[in-house]
């Protein structure tokens, strides 16, 4: 644990200070990820349900607290607290804000605040990829289909070429004409040898690739069926409201956490509705990666990655991260930030 609780200090990250520290780490975050899961799938994590609040009025706008506490050879705790404001983009804003706090475990002062909008979105793609990884199972990917032109998918496809190098196809499909292209210029500038084709309709999408990423900010199901996905397609379900309940319930489906994605109207909570039980869902990521389950159940249809998103994956890339920057000496440390001693 980096110390800066004996100077009653804190230390603060803020967003450049954060990416500089995760520039050029894709596979060891990778690797923290799925350290994460795994500590969770044994038991070494304490993982409140994620709580939303709300707004008036129907609108789309929330924050979401997501509390954590992981033992993997070091303790640590902390919350992540990240907004959603969806038309923040039409403001020339981001649509997501987040900060990450760290605690200690041992007295439980706060020791660090990272700003943690690339956190977040680094860890969702990262545990995307390590998924289409195992589930894929060794068939190699040269087309993939992104739904949803935002950060989330964008930084998906930087992690998903790190685990599929032969990819060179990109389809892209948004509501919004504009930000598919505006997307597929932001892919080709990272990876100018790809072909990439924006489309506007979900069959020009499932024609064509081999797996499919969405991340939309779809509230209620849009797609309303995967019958013409070609076999075995895997679906990164990253938004996990976006997929018809029926259509799921023909799926090979896995998650990270089947209590924690059950809930809050999403496809497979709305599927559970349907049959009253939970048992369309095969398995968790983490059963996997443990290889108590196969990767695949040997049919043909989709297998959909489902992830609702677990604290403890934000807390161990926050406190990875945090180490880096007290062994760097990168941050602002406030001093006196915690009271000495009792304040009365």
């Amino acid at each position: 644990m980096f110390p800066v609780e004996a100077n009653n200090g804190i230390r603060i990250l803020r967003y450049q200070e954060v990416s500089s520290l995760l520039c050029g780490s894709d596979r060891e975050l990778m690797d923290v990820i799925e350290t994460a899961y795994l500590a969770h799938a044994t038991g070494k994590t304490t993982l409140p349900h994620s709580t939303f609040l709300r707004f008036p009025n129907g609108s789309s706008n929330r924050i979401i607290a997501l509390p954590a506490y992981m033992d993997c050879g070091a303790r640590s705790a902390g919350l992540k607290w990240i907004a959603s404001f969806p038309r923040n983009t039409h403001r020339g804003l981001d649509r997501a804000s987040a900060v990450i706090v760290l605690n200690s475990v041992e007295t439980g002062r706060p020791l660090a605040i990272l700003e943690a909008s690339l956190i977040s979105a680094k860890r969702t793609a990262a545990s995307a990829a390590i998924a289409a990884e195992r589930l894929h199972a060794g068939r190699p990917v040269r087309s993939m289909g992104f739904v949803g032109c935002g950060l989330i998918n964008f930084e998906t496809a930087q992690f998903l070429r790190v685990v599929f190098p032969e990819l060179a196809d990109a389809v892209v499909l948004d509501n919004d004409p504009d930000q598919a292209q505006k997307f597929r210029g932001k892919l080709l500038a990272r990876k100018p040898h790809w072909n990439c084709q924006v489309v506007r309709q979900w069959a020009d999408i499932v024609k064509a690739t081999d797996m499919i990423s969405i991340a939309t900010t779809a509230s209620a199901p849009h797609i309303d069926t995967l019958a013409d996905c070609k076999p075995r397609t895997t679906i990164l379900h990253i938004s996990l409201r976006d997929i018809a309940p029926r259509a799921l319930l023909e799926c090979d489906n896995i998650t990270d956490d089947v209590d924690h994605v059950c809930r809050e109207g999403t496809s497979l909570h709305l599927a559970e509705g349907i049959v009253g039980h939970r048992q369309f869902i095969r398995a968790t990521l983490g059963e996997i990666l443990q290889g108590k389950v196969p990767a695949h159940n040997g049919d043909m249809n989709p297998v959909v990655f489902s992830p609702f998103g677990l604290g403890v994956l934000d807390l161990g890339v926050g406190q990875w991260i945090a180490q880096r920057a007290a062994e760097r000496g990168i941050g602002t440390i406030v001093e006196s930030f915690l009271p000495e001693g009792q304040c009365w």
